[in-house]
């Protein structure tokens, strides 16, 4: 075949594949918060949620984070973000990881008290998007009752989209998430003994 051809043959099925798309773009009419899970033991699960404020910022929308883990180190983003502190409010109530602080019950209270700053921000109306960062690892160890998160995200204003990050997601928030993404770890540097690194995990 002439390129000529090779090319009006290409234009031909990208214009079979754009209908088809258009009719299948012209079904999708509801519009409404999401629950959004971001689980997986592979590396972005946070960063991708941390893109979605990023674009949420970009839509004028006003952002709620909770860290329920993350301590209080200086991360790039939480500088970023401090910026645009008239849409964004940061609440980063984790005093670490369990391994850091080895105190159940201080996690739990950490837990209990980053959690009811989540409730206020989810059911407070001016918030658009709430991010709960690495609340999956919080109901991994049972600091907080399960089905009372489950019944906040529930009944969650219906035009809020609530992100949930952390591995080892449970399968009944699975369930009632609209969207759902595993990171897969293929291959990670600490393996090789990088340490963690400025601009690439904080």
């Amino acid at each position: 075949m002439t390129e000529e051809e090779i090319n009006a043959r290409h234009a031909e099925k990208m214009a079979k594949k754009k209908a088809a798309r258009d009719r299948m773009i012209a079904t999708k009419t509801l519009e409404k918060g999401l629950l959004i899970v971001h689980t997986g033991k592979g590396k972005g699960k946070s960063t991708a949620a941390l893109g979605m404020v990023m674009r949420g910022i970009g839509h004028g929308f006003k952002v709620g984070i909770v860290q329920f883990v993350k301590g209080k180190w200086e991360t790039g983003e939480r500088v970023v973000l401090e910026r645009f502190s008239d849409q964004v409010t940061i609440n980063t109530m984790g005093e670490g990881f369990t391994w850091e602080t080895q105190d159940r019950q201080r996690d739990i209270a950490a837990a209990r008290a980053a959690w009811d700053q989540a409730v206020s921000l989810i059911r407070n109306p001016d918030y658009k998007m709430v991010l709960l960062d690495e609340l999956n690892i919080v109901l991994r160890y049972d600091y907080l009752p399960l089905e009372e998160v489950l019944e906040v995200l529930r009944s969650k204003p219906e035009d809020t989209h609530v992100i949930v990050t952390g591995r080892n997601a449970k399968d009944e928030l699975l369930e009632i998430a609209d969207l759902v993404t595993e990171m897969t770890m293929v291959k990670h540097p600490f393996r090789d003994g990088v340490k963690a690194q400025a601009g690439i995990e904080f």
